[in-house]
């Protein structure tokens, strides 16, 4: 993004891409501190981007880098001259006296571009609004992930040294000795399933998969409630199947255990209305969230999740279920579909840190087979069984 933008030379520092350039042509170490950060396409001139791109070439050769080897591969390239031939090399040798703040010229450069780069995605975004092909939400959710992506581009994973992650391991381990929980994540308050998962921990992706009208939505309504209400955690449920009046239905069933059918009609009784008024006070505070939108997708999830995250500290996310969803581009098949989705999922767990639950229906083949038990081969065939994956298993 070199052009004028409304009449405007878009931010740039030529000054700071020659002394980064020029720091590395001088001490061969110094590409170390910024190779892991810096793109080629940070830099504003294009002959920069090229000596530069040249450079990580050369690095990755493992051959050395300096004003000799850099000119003659430029040679070789056929793009010598295009950067000003060897003496326009020797220049950038001269610019930077010392090494030592590659860093500091490294930052401006990538800085100065992340700001081309969001000037290019204002264009975008405004391009987006003229359009008006689609409707204020889609055009809201799009801009969140432009700017997200930026975002994204300038988080750099670092090294953990050994020595700090054993820290961080022996005192999570020690709080499990000191709580006698036995289980190192969030408790479902099931205890089989605790005693199976060590309860739902952070970065989780968990299927919950089973055969029709066996109880998955139920259950993991169950589970939301358990986590809200006993461990205060905020919870968020996508509901592509249920409106929300039936997922508010189905808490109302769970916590004051009354019959769903009564619920639907006027057969309730003084105990009934007894144990619905009791399970309103805990219920009103519950921090659950619901969205019903019946075509909602991933991005819309990601949008609002990470939202709540930054309003609430969201700590769970339910998805019920993940076969009533669709990708806005084309795939190949549904099995590919379904592997986007999922694979998407997981880096929403990883990106926002905490556990995704997925509820995904098993097939009706399940029923013409003698044994009625749910096999990994039934979801692997649908494509939403990864390495990445915990499952739960409806075994009835």
């Amino acid at each position: 993004m070199n052009e004028d933008v409304f009449g405007k030379v878009p931010p740039h520092s030529i000054e700071a891409e020659q002394a980064t350039l020029g720091s590395i042509l001088i001490d061969n170490e110094a590409i170390f501190k910024v190779i892991d950060f810096l793109q080629p396409e940070h830099f504003y001139r294009t002959a920069h981007q090229i000596i530069y791109e040249s450079i990580r070439e050369l690095f990755e050769k493992s051959e050395p880098i300096d004003l000799l080897t850099l000119s003659e591969y430029l040679k070789k390239k056929g793009k010598l001259d295009e950067i000003g031939g060897f003496s326009y090399l020797a220049t950038l040798t001269n610019i930077a006296p010392t090494a030592l703040n590659i860093e500091i010229y490294a930052q401006i450069v990538e800085e100065k571009a992340i700001l081309r780069e969001i000037i290019k995605s204002g264009i975008e975004i405004i391009n987006l609004a003229f359009a008006g092909e689609d409707d204020v939400g889609t055009i809201l959710d799009k801009s969140q992930e432009i700017l997200f992506d930026i975002a994204k581009k300038r988080m750099v994973t670092p090294f953990y040294p050994l020595k700090d992650l054993l820290k961080e391991s022996f005192e999570r381990i020690e709080n499990l000795y000191k709580e006698k929980k036995g289980i190192s994540g969030i408790p479902t308050h099931y205890k089989k399933l605790d005693e199976i998962l060590g309860g739902f921990h952070k970065n989780d992706l968990l299927i919950l998969a089973a055969r029709p009208s066996i109880g998955k939505t139920s259950l993991s309504i169950n589970i939301c409630v358990n986590i809200a209400l006993k461990e205060k955690i905020p919870v968020a449920i996508f509901s592509l199947e249920m409106s929300k009046e039936q997922i508010v239905e189905r808490i109302l069933e769970s916590t004051a255990n009354v019959n769903f059918h009564k619920l639907k009609t006027s057969l309730l009784s003084d105990d009934d209305w007894s144990r619905l008024g009791r399970a309103y006070g805990p219920l009103y505070d519950a921090p659950i969230y619901i969205d019903d939108s019946s075509d909602i997708s991933i991005l819309e999830i990601r949008t609002k999740a990470r939202r709540l995250k930054n309003t609430k500290n969201l700590g769970m996310i339910v998805v019920d279920y993940l076969q009533l969803m669709h990708l806005k581009t084309k795939v190949e098949n549904r099995v590919q579909e379904i592997s986007e989705l999922t694979r998407g999922f997981k880096k929403l767990a990883r990106e926002l840190e905490l556990p995704v639950l997925v509820i995904s229906q098993l097939s009706r083949a399940i029923e013409k087979r003698e044994s009625k038990k749910p096999m990994l081969s039934d979801l692997r065939e649908s494509g939403c069984l990864t390495k990445d994956t915990t499952l739960i298993k409806g075994d009835t």
